[in-house]
């Protein structure tokens, strides 16, 4: 999936984008039964898209990209609602739109959009299991690395973007700058995680859906799970497989 994009390239950075190649979704997580029965059948399930943009820092740490969403941007706004309230920390992402030939192509779109990053400076690598969120919207993460971080600079779209900044990817597995919150949906408990970050003088909290899907992918490209109990929503991934039996 990755494309040639030209330039001198961190070792680090290739090694990573072979290593995510071969990536499977564990069974567990990409049974389309399971998926499939995490929605009700009444429902219209929609399909969405966000991108995890990695890069290597001059530190050499693996940092991903994200937004603020507009503080003038109406809660869950459009036909399709991702979760993402006016100023609440985002994956560039959005709605599949009717042009679109695939995931990957509406992942590149939306960041384009959102934030002015070239599809062509994106090398994409993988995509991993998909999300559902509480509004039967079908999210599915695309893994992207931009190797010459030089050559993007940021133009977001003030009409849905506030700010774009970047973290590192790593602090999704640790329990620092980390808080968690018991919540409840349709009867079942989990657990949301807030991760604070400073950016100079500028405080973001990453938390809920975006902070789950980067715990996720932080797990997969660090290959160790976090320093902390996730118990994420059984919505998210469709219903456990044990009550597949049942239906």
């Amino acid at each position: 999936m990755a494309s040639e994009n030209r330039g001198e390239r961190s070792q680090k950075l290739i090694s990573l984008s072979r290593r995510l190649s071969l990536y499977e979704p564990p069974p567990h997580l990409n049974n389309p039964a399971r998926r499939q029965h995490g929605i009700p059948k009444s429902a219209n399930p929609k399909r969405a898209a966000v991108l995890i943009c990695i890069f290597e820092g001059n530190d050499g740490e693996l940092r991903v990209i994200l937004t603020q969403r507009s503080s003038q941007l109406s809660s869950h706004s459009g036909p399709i609602r991702l979760c993402f309230d006016a100023g609440e920390v985002a994956l560039p992402g959005g709605k599949r739109e009717e042009g679109d030939a695939d995931d990957i192509a509406t992942a590149l779109r939306e960041a384009k959009e959102e934030i002015g990053l070239d599809p062509s400076l994106v090398d994409v690598i993988t995509v991993i299991e998909p999300y559902m969120t509480r509004f039967h919207v079908t999210v599915v993460p695309v893994i992207g690395i931009l190797f010459d971080k030089k050559a993007f600079n940021p133009t977001p779209d003030a009409s849905e973007v506030e700010s774009v900044f970047d973290v590192p990817l790593e602090m999704f597995l640790k329990n620092e700058n980390r808080r968690e919150v018991e919540d409840e949906w349709m009867g079942d408990k989990f657990l949301s995680h807030f991760f604070d970050y400073q950016s100079g003088e500028k405080g973001f909290t990453i938390w809920a859906f975006t902070a789950a899907i980067l715990i996720r992918v932080a797990a997969i490209v660090y290959q160790r799970p976090p320093a902390f109990l996730e118990r994420r929503p059984t919505l998210w991934n469709g219903i456990p497989d044990k009550d597949l039996a049942k239906l």
